[in-house]
């Protein structure tokens, strides 16, 4: 083993026996040399964050600065600020973060656009994703520069470089569920967790508005706040629009064969819907909390045969560029009407890590589905019938 190795591994054996022995719960530890804090019930709520269209989180500011995030789901978490000490009293069930908060390690990887988009990246020191896998290029140079380095996924974090590298926050997605494990062991650690929600969002407006969570965590909730509002007006001018009258169906092909469609309550139906399309699915629930179902190429066929717009979803599955590479993955096809009159489209492979995106795709939705040109768009392209 290296000098370098050696000595991590001593530091991740001194800090998890420091943490373990003196703090018992590292989501609530006070850190050395920090004044002693109010009483908690002391301290009021004087305002909360304006939260217009997500559901799963709530900002309220405290006198003295100190600020909460509720979660409700996943929990509770106090943002202390610079120089100040955890309230004494605080309920149990509430995690503590002192502020500056800048050496993050961030597992929840469609989080980093809401960091981006606030000129955050630099206090996200750690990655869950390795440098090819970010379609974000602010996210993927800073690892190639090493100011943002691979800390393992969230099923295998490597817990000595985050403790090496004095991590403050570990943002998780709900996916850490199935290793329950793991944020215990990172609470052990000193290492505090959240789990974010934006996903769970049925609203698309919602799920941009978690921006205003990392505005928080960032000190920068004005710009948060200005960013979210510029985005609501951009989709509540599309959605003042006439409808456009056009069916849509918006999909991909299983490895299986099966087609993989969007329940009518889904938040890509709540777009289509938005950029005044109607989608073709309108009554589809499958009875799980699924967001997705998979159907037989049979049923997809009575269903979207005649929809005006297909839209090929490649979030999921390889992105494609030509109508024989639609029809290599589903033959049946080849009769559906959009596949005749050639409106037939596809997202690109970077609309999961742009969840701040979502707006410009409810345009790309409305520029299609008015017959404009496709030179303005971001996240759709049309298929061809020649090469890529």
């Amino acid at each position: 083993m290296s000098g370098r190795r050696t000595v991590k591994t001593v530091a991740l054996i001194l800090s998890a026996a420091f943490c373990i022995l003196t703090f018992a719960c590292g989501t609530k530890t006070a850190e050395p040399n920090r004044p002693e804090g109010p009483a908690w019930e002391t301290l009021s709520a004087v305002s909360e964050t304006p939260v217009r269209c997500a559901t799963e989180f709530s900002i309220t500011q405290y006198t003295d600065g100190y600020e909460m995030i509720e979660i409700p789901a996943t929990g509770k978490v106090l943002l202390v600020p610079e120089g100040q000490g955890a309230p004494k009293g605080l309920p149990e069930d509430v995690t503590v973060l002192y502020r500056p908060i800048d050496r993050i390690y961030l597992a929840a990887t469609s989080a980093m656009d809401f960091f981006r988009a606030l000129d955050g990246v630099s206090a996200v020191r750690l990655s869950g994703t390795k440098a090819e896998g970010w379609t974000i290029p602010e996210a993927r140079e800073a690892m190639e520069r090493g100011d943002m380095l691979f800390a393992g996924k969230y099923s295998a974090p490597d817990y000595e470089l985050i403790l090496w590298e004095k991590c403050d926050l570990a943002i998780e997605s709900t996916m850490i569920y199935h290793s329950p494990a793991i944020t215990e062991k990172l609470a052990g650690y000193g290492v505090p967790v959240l789990i974010e929600r934006s996903s769970y969002e049925e609203d698309p407006l919602g799920r941009m508005e978690w921006i205003k969570v990392y505005g928080a965590i960032l000190g920068k909730e004005d710009e948060a706040a200005a960013l979210f509002d510029a985005e609501a007006e951009a989709v509540e001018e599309i959605g003042s629009m006439p409808k456009t009258g056009k069916t849509v169906a918006f999909f991909y092909v299983t490895g299986s064969g099966a087609v993989n469609v969007r329940k009518s309550s889904d938040y890509v139906v709540k777009m289509i819907e938005t950029a005044g399309g109607e989608y073709v699915f309108s009554d589809l629930d499958s009875g799980n909390a699924l967001s997705t179902v998979n159907m037989t190429t049979e049923r997809f066929y009575i269903g979207a045969k005649d929809a005006d717009v297909l839209i090929y979803n490649s979030s999921i599955d390889a992105e494609i560029f030509t109508v024989d590479e639609l029809l290599d993955k589903c033959p049946i096809l080849k009769d559906f009407k959009a596949v005749k009159t050639g409106d037939l489209w596809c997202t690109g492979k970077n609309l999961f890590q742009e969840p701040m995106g979502l707006g410009k795709l409810i345009g790309d939705f409305h520029r299609v589905l008015s017959d404009r040109d496709a030179d303005g768009l971001v996240y759709l392209h049309k298929l061809t019938n020649g090469g890529k």
